[in-house]
């Protein structure tokens, strides 16, 4: 591990008086931290799928090499996911993260900049291998900063980033283009990624140890089954050998969520990588519509997930029940956007509304169930094989749906949507009745 990112070392106790208040100010400062700095790597990332259309028609390509390049993006992210959870666990977040977060704007101010195909592909797909530096140093941190009765909810409030972020993206990546021209779409977000950056890395830190701090079993002993059995064993760091082996190939359940996830994000990303190309197409919308109906999907997902995540901290973690119930609503949802019709935007947008509302309880939940079912050690690594899969279905949609799409037309490609969301429910069934481990 590089030097400046190894995990910073335990420091000597505070004193008893101080603890109280120190571990308030801190666990509130991990949360925010987290939430702003996971959202800003949406605004380098999300941006190229709502003003697609236009890039291909600047830049000339096909809707075939579009669709590469949101399949290279999601598999070198679930990749990057996977690789850099691992990392994570054995890192410094408070210098993991912004470190991420500044290679992404770097791909984003070249990417700006060229117009090879075959160099714009290598660096979208360098740019999901370094967003792959996202989420896993943020569950690490919030696997140590709260405790496991907390998690629904806290991570009900920290997930609404996916929200905030992907729904300021396409706004911000349209208007953009529509302002400066297409360049601009990915130089404004690029600009403040590197701002959010630098403020991740005055706000950030390590682990409660690492500032002075009991860990949380003991910070919150009633919050926590574990606080009983904790030793400072569970403090050590894991190789990535051994944080595979002994926490993630052996746990069925932990395969069985990845599986569902797969589906659940096919369900999530066909409309926000294809849907403003769809509207524009075959609804009438204009670019300003286009990248909208990304912020109305997106911002339908927070008082969703916050009412979810609590809801399932009241069914014991049941998080695979709650995630089973909501796709039900999405299945009808794309069933409405298939035969709606081509004059009434307002529906779409509505039914967009409903996708949001119910796909972000899911994509919350599943991540949550990951942490909920290993190690707080192995958190990281646990999110990101959970979110490796999440996103092996967002390549798959990607390419085929694009393909599909022009080679047939949208009502197959919807039809194929409809086939992942029952996939996903079939899987979820199986959950129903897994709660926490102990």
């Amino acid at each position: 591990m590089i030097g400046f990112l190894k995990p910073a070392p335990h420091v000597k106790r505070l004193p008893p008086q101080q603890v109280g208040r120190r571990y308030a100010h801190l666990r509130w400062q991990i949360l925010e931290a987290t939430f702003i700095g996971y959202s800003f790597f949406y605004l380098v990332r999300n941006n190229l799928s709502p003003v697609a259309k236009e890039v291909s028609e600047a830049v000339g390509y096909s809707r075939g090499e579009i669709g590469d390049f949101l399949a290279i993006t999601a598999i070198s992210y679930g990749v990057g996911k996977f690789l850099m959870g691992s990392l994570s666990d054995r890192s410094n977040p408070r210098y993991f993260m912004p470190l991420g977060l500044l290679l992404t704007a770097a791909c984003n101010f070249a990417f700006g900049s060229i117009t090879d195909y075959s160099l714009h592909l290598v660096l979208w797909g360098l740019n999901g291998l370094f967003q792959g530096m996202g989420w896993p140093p943020c569950g690490r941190s919030l696997g140590h900063w709260y405790s496991v009765k907390e998690r629904g909810s806290i991570f009900a409030v920290w997930n609404i980033a996916h929200n905030v972020g992907g729904g300021l993206a396409g706004v911000i990546a349209a208007e953009s283009l529509r302002a400066f021209g297409w360049q601009f779409a990915f130089y404004v977000p690029g600009v403040l990624a590197v701002l959010c950056a630098l403020y991740l890395l005055w706000l950030l830190r390590d682990t409660p140890q690492s500032e002075g701090l009991p860990p949380i079993e003991e910070h919150r002993p009633s919050a926590t089954s574990g606080a009983a059995t904790y030793d400072a064993g569970h403090e050590s760091e894991l190789s990535t050998r051994d944080l595979f082996l002994k926490y993630i190939l052996p746990n069925k359940w932990l395969w069985i969520f990845a599986l569902a996830n797969f589906f659940v994000y096919i369900a999530r990303y066909s409309m926000l990588d294809w849907g403003p190309t769809y509207l524009k197409e075959v609804k009438g919308a204009d670019i300003s519509e286009g990248g909208y109906s990304t912020l109305v999907l997106e911002f339908a997902g927070i008082p969703s997930t916050l009412l979810m995540g609590w809801l399932s901290d009241r069914m014991q973690g049941r998080r695979g029940l709650i995630s089973l119930l909501c796709m039900i609503p999405i299945f009808a949802a794309f069933v409405g956007i298939m035969y709606s019709p081509a004059d009434m935007l307002w529906l779409d947008m509505t039914l967009l509304g409903v996708i949001g509302f119910f796909v972000y309880p899911p994509v919350m939940l599943l991540g949550v169930a990951g942490i909920d079912l290993t190690s707080k050690k192995a958190a990281g690594t646990a999110a990101g094989f959970i979110g490796l899969f999440g996103y092996l279905g967002r390549t798959v949609q990607g390419k085929v749906l694009g393909v599909v799409s022009e080679q047939h037309d949208w009502h197959a490609a919807f039809q194929l949507i409809l086939l992942a969301t029952v996939t996903g429910m079939i899987l979820l069934a199986l959950t129903v009745r897994v709660k926490p481990k102990e």
